[in-house]
């Protein structure tokens, strides 16, 4: 059953997902190739360079094949490469005057622009992360801290699914990666099912599987490190607007709306996906059973969580007790864990469980994001956006209703919501420099809208770990929409209500 995980934890997070028409992922490059031909033949527009033209072209090519998903996401993340060094390579200078004579941007300007992203810090805080979520995977220590979570809570429907939420809240402190999470948790919930005699197609095993993904996607919103597309919007915060994000500012902004969330989850859950029983006989034995499975806690399996405790002590005093970054307290820590005499895992086993496409698309996507600011395509995009949906004219209230609202629309086309941040959160940037409003606090509301891109509650196609769970043919499509739709919409109201309260209480709003 482990191996069989792994390997879905993998198929997710190389991005693909089984559920696409054969149609669309078999016509969906070539849609893609022509979408961006008729992009680069339409006439410049005013205002808009030829890069950022090309830029553009650029962008609706990645949309149209992650939304299709007619190639796995690291090999789209290649294709998008090579697309920015030929048509940025061969484009006129971005300085007026050198494209006047004659100049243009050159191979040499776009190979950095292609690969800036690689060596963001966000990238690599992601990839620091992947080698904690492969140490946490390969001691057992995410197994045993969720398996000693459901053995207090009881045999009840009830206090297991609490207990599933739980174990995501906690579990999103330790492992920085949703997928690695969810199949971590994947094998236990199977694990309970087949042991209290029930199907995989059975109410239970939809009920705490949907619960399961859920639940990692809210406390995504609600922890800073607990999933990579956050570090895109990082990123960008950083390279675009000059600040930075605290792990503990992030934590007081976005835990108690978390936490509210999941209550809404347990009521919405028990109350459109319920089980056939009020209790579970022999629950609590199968939980002591695979805790006894587990045996004692090794040497290893201490000092990752001594590690793991120390780190996340690091992360929540950020700027407080010392200057160290996420970034570099995540780094120092990996280190640590190779160190001989520590030796918690070794490079071999590291590298076997960590996803390097994902990393690769995940600096891609930055790159792509900062081209499409620095050509000013992005600035033009948004200008479009503000003149047509009139958010010149609005308060920021407004403002931050209609983008959280059209950053939901938009990530039902996608299956990762690192795509989603890549390709709006530039966006979202920049309509948020072109507005001119006194006082605006550009940082914390693209927290804010970071927070919306978590937002993969309604089709198992949304997200990864949303793929992983499917995969295990528990739960339908429809299971997902019944309960994924209610929560978006009370989602979506308590972030009006937080951003006209609590968040405004902050200052951030």
């Amino acid at each position: 059953m482990a191996e069989k995980e792994q390997g879905l934890e993998k198929k997710a997070l190389e991005g693909t997902p089984p559920m696409r028409t054969s149609f669309a992922k078999k016509y969906g490059l070539i849609l893609a190739l022509i979408v961006l031909v008729i992009v680069l033949a339409l006439p410049t527009p005013k205002g808009l360079s030829i890069a950022g033209q090309r830029m553009l072209g650029v962008l609706c090519f990645a949309v149209v094949t992650w939304i299709t998903e007619a190639v796995t996401y690291p090999v789209s993340a290649t294709l998008i490469a090579s697309l920015m060094l030929v048509l940025l390579g061969t484009a006129p200078s971005l300085v007026p005057a050198q494209a006047a004579a004659g100049k243009v941007i050159g191979f040499g300007k776009a190979v950095t622009m292609t690969f800036n992203g690689i060596s963001a810090g966000g990238t690599v805080l992601v990839g620091a992360a992947m080698f904690l979520a492969a140490a946490m995977t390969n001691t057992g220590l995410d197994k045993r801290i969720a398996l000693t979570i459901l053995s207090k809570v009881g045999s009840k429907t009830s206090r297991i699914v609490a207990g599933m939420i739980f174990v995501g809240f906690v579990l999103a402190f330790f492992v920085p990666s949703t997928t690695a999470r969810v199949g971590c948790i994947i094998p236990i919930v199977l694990g309970i099912i087949a042991a209290f005699g029930l199907s995989n197609q059975s109410r239970f095993a939809a009920l705490l599987m949907v619960v399961t993904v859920h639940a990692a996607s809210i406390w995504n919103i609600g922890i800073k490190t607990a999933a990579a597309q956050n570090m895109v919007a990082l990123g960008f915060i950083e390279r675009e607007l000059g600040g930075t994000i605290t792990w503990l500012h992030w934590f007081v902004a976005a835990a108690p709306y978390a936490a509210i969330m999941s209550v809404v989850l347990y009521f919405v859950c028990m109350k459109l996906l319920p089980a056939e029983m009020d209790e579970v006989e022999g629950g609590d034995e199968t939980v002591k059973k695979s805790m006894e499975e587990l045996g004692p806690m090794h040497p290893k399996e201490k000092k990752l969580l001594v590690i793991s405790v120390l780190l996340l002590a690091a992360w929540v005093t950020e700027k407080v007790l010392h200057p160290v970054s996420t970034t570099a307290s995540t780094v120092i820590a990996i280190t640590i864990m190779f160190l001989p005499g520590i030796d918690i895992m070794t490079w071999k086993e590291a590298q076997s469980r960590v996803s390097w496409g994902t990393l690769v698309l995940f600096g891609i996507g930055i790159s792509l994001g900062s081209a499409l600011l620095s050509t000013k395509a992005a600035m033009w995009l948004a200008t479009q956006l503000v003149t047509t949906l009139g958010l010149a004219a609005m308060g920021v209230f407004a403002v931050f209703a209609i983008l959280a609202a059209f950053l939901i629309v938009v990530h039902l086309g996608f299956a990762s919501a690192t795509a989603v941040a890549s390709s709006m959160i530039p966006i979202m940037i920049a309509v948020l420099k072109s507005l001119n409003i006194p006082g605006l606090n550009m940082i914390d509301i693209t927290m804010l809208l970071q927070f919306v891109v978590s937002f993969g509650f309604i089709l198992p196609v949304n997200s990864p770990q949303g793929i992983l769970a499917f995969a295990t043919e528990t739960f339908t499509a429809k299971d997902c929409m019944k309960v994924g739709i209610p929560i978006t919409i009370i989602g979506y109201i308590l972030l009006l209500v937080f951003a006209q309260t609590y968040w405004r209480f902050l200052g951030i709003l």
